[in-house]
């Protein structure tokens, strides 16, 4: 029996849901027996989706969960319900998407959506500070007004449900076919030619379509795709969203100029890193590349292995209640460090609110890094999410047998078979699942594990793991494949409880599960089923071709396959 009158997220292993267990909020846990309770009361659900290292998350939190007047203004208006993004990845693209529907801008998070009694969107929001400011109401004007707009409109509001799906439903059209390379040359001119990246700030590292770039360069060896991957390389590698200390990289940058980090380093972040970096110095061989390359992989082995001895999700940006306080300098600290201003641009004002953001000038020596790093660790380490995730997991497999041709010496084909061999006991072995719930597993997490099992089939030329992707392959198209649309669903079919099936075609944090799945499909000789989604694939192209970067390169690979020309998926070389 479910007691709504109390917070009941104490024994969910979720990291998120722990900081929220003792809000005086009565916080739920997502399931169809809430949403039933819901309906039985006709009350309006609140439903807030973060992660554990999001720091907007905590600033609200801290602000308005923990606060006790606003927390007793949302038990008696709303059903409350927390929802770790990572655990349910399908929740948070589907509220996402709603979102964007009712705001026509970006998501992000704190998400803070609120549902009719049936789990359908009327509104909703981001982050809402206690106190209005900056043109934003405070958030407890925000749940008088829904509360109150609830109450007035409550049938007209129940009967948007068939609307709001079919402005959720994605549009095709009925093109089976098109010219792939106008699309990558359109999106050219939105990047920043002198800075790197899109356009303005913040900017984000949208590994996805410097991925397509460099295939498109394998393919054609015109520079115009390899420019741009060489400039957002430099600009990650020397800048501030790099930490130079211990490596890996932050989440973005606020400013334009890659110098100020929101200091978060994710899991899916730095396996694409990687998987882009190892691929760049196949084709540019430096050996300042290489470092930051060998350094981000052992900082990963070394920092975000978690009790199970796999890899946790991310770090948070802040520590000791300061967003950014570990990885900065005071100016005094480290200007005596000898010759450290060779390699380090240095100001005694700083470069951000006072401190020190480490910009690189040259590749410093172990001694100058060994000096910073003791300064470092003198604070408290930002908190570690140490969840698991299977599909960030296998990105981490397909990311050290890239690097493996860069770094022979590592050993790091090795260790993807020893790391790949911890996984399919803990995460495969019974029961293929997500994260700690036995029950949920995503496309993303089938599309790649398969993916890491066709890498290390390919690398290994060990063809057990060609035989497990094939078995896998065909177990996803049974959970996932929606046969009248040729096109997988984002969580199983048989398991949904959302009010909307939630289909996906654009690449997000990670590459798109569609798109991965087709160049699955593609590498294992299933050409029949390929075809399908490859023509399912185009006919959303017109309308999404902006987020179907990975979808874009896939559908390539699957033409020049289909022609019969030499090809990989790294990039087709169709002139050998």
């Amino acid at each position: 029996m479910i007691d709504i009158n109390s917070n009941n997220l104490a024994n969910n292993p979720s990291p998120y849901l722990q900081q929220h267990k003792d809000n005086p909020v009565n916080w739920q846990i997502w399931s169809p027996k809430i949403i039933e309770i819901a309906q039985n009361k006709s009350k309006p659900i609140l439903l807030s989706i973060g992660y554990a290292s999001c720091h907007w998350c905590h600033v609200m939190a801290h602000e308005s969960f923990e606060d006790k007047d606003t927390a007793d203004l949302m038990n008696k208006y709303f059903i409350n319900i927390k929802v770790d993004r990572e655990e349910r990845p399908d929740l948070d693209f589907v509220f996402q998407s709603s979102f964007q529907l009712f705001n026509q801008a970006g998501g992000g998070w704190p998400l803070t959506m609120f549902l009719d009694e049936n789990g359908v969107p009327f509104m909703g929001g981001t982050y809402f500070p206690k106190s209005s400011q900056n043109g934003l109401p405070s958030f407890k004007e925000v749940l008088q007004k829904v509360h109150d707009t609830y109450q007035e409109q409550k049938k007209n509001i129940i009967k948007q449900k068939d609307l709001i799906i079919k402005n959720l439903d994605l549009k095709k059209n009925s093109v089976l076919s098109q010219d792939l390379e106008p699309i990558i040359e359109t999106s050219l001119t939105y990047l920043d030619p002198i800075k790197g990246g899109y356009k303005g700030a913040p900017k984000f590292p949208t590994f996805n379509l410097y991925e397509t770039l460099l295939y498109f360069y394998n393919k054609t060896k015109q520079k115009k795709y390899l420019d741009p991957v060489i400039l957002i390389i430099k600009q990650i590698t020397s800048k501030g969203i790099y930490d130079h200390v211990e490596g890996g990289i932050a989440r973005y940058t606020v400013d334009e100029n890659w110098i100020v980090p929101h200091f978060e380093k994710m899991l899916y972040d730095n396996t694409q890193f990687i998987l882009l970096l190892s691929k760049y110095c196949k084709i540019i061989n430096e050996d300042y590349f290489k470092k930051k390359l060998e350094q981000t992989i052992e900082f990963l082995k070394k920092e975000f292995t978690n009790k199970d001895n796999l890899l946790g999700s991310a770090f948070d940006a802040d520590s000791e209640g300061v967003e950014g306080k570990y990885y900065v300098y005071d100016y005094a600290e480290i200007k005596d460090i000898e010759n450290i201003s060779k390699y380090f641009e240095l100001d005694p004002k700083g470069n951000w609110e006072n401190k020190t953001i480490l910009i690189e000038k040259k590749l410093s020596s172990k001694e100058i890094i060994d000096k910073l790093l003791m300064i470092r660790r003198k604070k408290k380490k930002p908190f570690f999410d140490d969840k698991t995730q299977l599909d960030l997991n296998c990105l981490w497999i397909s990311a050290l047998i890239s690097a493996h041709d860069i770094l022979p010496k590592n050993n790091y084909l090795k260790l993807a078979e020893d790391f790949y061999s911890k996984v399919e006991e803990k995460y495969i072995n019974n029961n293929i699942k997500h994260s700690y719930s036995k029950e949920a597993v995503f496309l993303e997490d089938y599309a790649f594990l398969i993916n890491a099992l066709n890498d290390l089939s390919d690398k290994t030329m060990n063809f057990k793991y060609k035989d497990q992707a094939t078995k896998l392959c065909k177990e996803a198209i049974t959970k996932f494949y929606i046969e009248e649309k040729h096109i997988f669903q984002k969580n199983k079919i048989a398991n949904n409880d959302i009010f909307f099936k939630p289909i996906d075609i654009g690449d997000n944090t990670i590459p798109n599960g569609n798109a991965v799945m087709l160049i699955n499909l593609i590498r294992l000789g299933m050409m029949e089923e390929a075809k399908k989604l490859t023509d399912s694939l185009n006919g959303y192209l017109n309308i999404y071709k902006n987020h179907m970067m990975t979808a874009i390169r896939a559908i390539d690979f699957f033409n020049n396959i289909k022609e019969g020309k030499s090809c990989n998926e790294q990039g087709c070389k169709i002139n050998e």
